[in-house]
């Protein structure tokens, strides 16, 4: 799926959540879903999504689909 297409997914499920908010925190261009004040979709690219990403516990962070099972660790 694509970047668009799955953002487009996304948005479509949080629409449909009760209590969903569509807020503009970041400006007019921003869209970003909350449900108790927890963000559930916003606009974030490739870069942003890395930096977050980068700041996760180890255990947290999502498994690299392209190193999963090499014995090899993704690059951070």
């Amino acid at each position: 799926m694509n970047p668009s297409t799955l953002h487009k997914t996304a948005v479509d499920c949080a629409e449909k959540l009760p209590g969903a908010q569509l807020e503009h925190p970041f400006g007019p261009d921003w869209e970003v879903y909350k449900v108790r004040g927890k963000e559930l979709v916003g606009e974030l690219g490739p870069d942003s999504y890395r930096l977050v990403v980068a700041h996760l516990p180890e255990a947290e962070r999502p498994v690299d689909p392209h190193t999963y099972g090499t014995g090899t660790r993704a690059a951070r």
